[in-house]
């Protein structure tokens, strides 16, 4: 196992891979299973007379179950199913908990009627009042509202990119460095990545990582946006990539997870890549657990996982999408 390495401003960009990869999971044989002392287990209820009390209690009568009856307090998971994606939406956060997108060649094709000019940020009225996230929690926040399936991967309809600025779909970035630059060129890869599979399916979502204290202690803490302050700035972002061939059961599958601050275009894409069984620990989530590990191959030997440094302000067509790199020897 390679040796955990944390630095004391958390798990910074240089940190990324050294932090998941110590954290992985250890053979089933080294699991040692220890019994608690008998001394511990509770024993019957006794009155100080050495006798088990006679009395009897209807335990029938303890029911925390009807709490119900006033209304299930949830947590409720907003599950939402769009055009190109289908999202999950963290009230207590207001941040999506992931979203999913199916994107292919022909998918992200520009449609010449379509325009992202004409697509506006806008709330999610299907979430309640008190837990959605709004327009003006982002004024003068310093970050970006940083689409999680983005917009450029829905250029097939006006409607599937329409639904890509709802709110729910959006987390705060950091723009410069990050969401306008190394982020975008990490979403250009995942496009360049339907030159070679059929289909790619791309999982992406926010997550609260530790970072370790003066006094030698991890905690988790972020800022939060908003008025009032409610929207919580993510400490890292993550991305499960899946690339499908038709007719062949394996898959490749990249998990990566970036900071969310400004990242120089020099680091190479693989500084991010994380285990699969590390990505699941730190953001709760139960990944391809009905797909056996024969059947998994990594993404980053079947292809260069790199990125493409780009001025996207200049792409009017998808057709300008450089081809994929070439796989490592």
């Amino acid at each position: 196992m390679s040796k955990l390495v944390v630095n004391t401003l958390g798990i910074s960009t240089v940190g990324i891979a050294s932090y998941f990869w110590g954290r992985s999971s250890s053979s089933p044989s080294s699991t040692v299973v220890v019994e608690p002392p008998t001394s511990n287990v509770p024993g019957p209820f006794n009155n100080g007379s050495n006798k088990v009390s006679s009395s009897s209690f209807d335990a029938s009568l303890i029911r925390p179950q009807d709490f119900f009856k006033y209304g299930f307090p949830g947590p409720i998971h907003d599950l939402e199913t769009r055009s190109e994606f289908v999202s999950c939406y963290d009230r207590a956060t207001r941040n999506p908990y992931w979203v999913v997108e199916h994107i292919t060649k022909d998918s992200i094709q520009k449609n010449k009627d379509v325009d992202r000019k004409n697509s506006v940020f806008k709330e999610d009225e299907s979430i309640p009042l008190k837990f959605r996230n709004r327009l003006r929690d982002y004024f003068r926040s310093g970050y970006d509202r940083g689409h999680q399936a983005p917009a450029a991967n829905a250029k097939f309809s006006q409607e599937a990119m329409d639904e890509t600025f709802y709110l729910t779909n959006m987390s705060p970035q950091v723009g410069e460095g990050f969401n306008r630059d190394y982020w975008a060129h990490f979403e250009d890869f995942g496009r360049r990545l339907t030159n070679k599979y059929d289909s790619v399916r791309i999982m992406t979502g926010p997550l609260y990582l530790p970072k370790k204290g003066e006094d030698g202690k991890y905690r988790i803490s972020y800022e939060v946006i908003g008025s009032p302050p409610n929207i919580a700035v993510p400490t890292h972002f993550f991305k499960l990539i899946v690339g499908e061939s038709n007719g062949d059961e394996k898959i490749s599958v990249g998990a990566f997870v970036l900071p969310n601050e400004k990242i120089s275009n020099d680091l190479p894409l693989t500084t991010f890549q994380v285990p699969i069984d590390a990505l699941e620990r730190s953001s709760g989530l139960d990944l391809l657990q009905k797909v056996p590990y024969y059947n998994k191959k990594d993404l980053c030997r079947e292809v260069k996982c790199e990125i493409i440094v780009r001025d996207f302000s200049k792409i009017n067509s998808s057709s300008n999408l450089a081809g994929l790199p070439a796989p490592k020897k």
